[in-house]
């Protein structure tokens, strides 16, 4: 059951994509959009064919580009979710003669109860249509991701027995006037980035300066010094004086006497010395 929520194009490959294989009047993607004509007299849209369900889904976009009143009395630009009922539809529509945006649900073509809006550039230019199994809601955005609620509707029963059977229809249509366009762009999607081919003859010469930067890996023989310092230690020589007393005492104990001849007579006051000494 393909939720038209999964619906999602922002038209940058500039080629109609498989999901939109109903559109009709010459509609076209280029410049990055969905782009409808309004050819006076002719309708022509931008269609998904009938494979999908609006019942518990949501789909928005952005109406890029609106269509001037010129002389027609009849100029507008539409984003409806069609049932397979001709005329059965829910959605907006801008009209460019009288500068509304109509909020309608219709059967045979028509809403009795729509609710129309002085259109603004700014506050409507994202528009939002969603159903949540209980109601449709019609909302507005400036910016894609604020929205303001315009519109609250019992959700009609075809919306539910219709699964797998509504298209999406970007039309457009004019009565009068000068041919221009409405544009329509990113559907279900605030993404707007693309790859855009083209042909291109490129002739430029260029040069690059950048500073060089060397790098020389070699062996090496390495002698290393190495020295030792130590704490220094100070040795001072001086002179000095010194002075002792001194006893000398001689013991006869033990010695030698033979030499030694001893006068026994009155004291005198000196030695009396044998020979060989004298």
């Amino acid at each position: 059951m393909p939720l038209l929520t999964t619906l999602v194009d922002n038209f940058n490959d500039n080629v109609i994509g498989p999901n939109w294989g109903d559109s009709y009047g010459g509609a076209v993607e280029t410049g990055g959009r969905a782009r409808v004509p309004l050819v006076a007299g002719q309708y022509a849209g931008y269609q998904t064919g009938r494979a999908w369900t609006l019942a518990g889904a949501s789909i928005y976009l952005k109406l890029v580009t609106r269509p001037a009143a010129s002389t027609g009395t009849d100029v507008s630009a539409n984003f409806l979710v069609t049932s397979p009922v001709e005329g059965t539809s829910i959605g907006f529509k801008y009209n460019a003669v009288t500068g509304k945006l109509r909020l309608q649900a219709n059967v045979d073509y028509y809403d009795p109860n729509a609710i129309e809006l002085t259109y603004s550039a700014t506050d409507h230019l994202w528009l939002r249509l969603r159903e949540d199994g209980t109601n449709v809601y019609w909302d507005t955005s400036a910016n894609g991701s604020t929205w303001t609620n315009r519109r609250t509707l019992a959700t009609p029963a075809w919306v539910t027995a219709a699964v797998d059977q509504c298209a999406l229809d970007l039309y457009a249509y004019r009565d009068a006037g000068v041919t221009d366009y409405a544009e329509y762009d990113n559907v279900n999607t605030l993404a707007d980035g693309g790859v855009v081919a083209g042909a291109a003859a490129l002739t430029a010469d260029s040069s690059l300066t950048a500073t060089s930067k060397v790098a020389v890996i070699s062996d090496a023989a390495l002698t290393a010094d190495s020295s030792l310092d130590t704490a220094a230690r100070l040795t001072a020589n001086g002179s000095a004086q010194l002075q002792g007393d001194s006893d000398l005492g001689a013991d006869a104990a033990g010695s030698d006497t033979g030499d030694i001849d001893f006068a026994v007579s009155r004291p005198t006051s000196g030695w009396v010395v044998s020979a060989p000494w004298r």
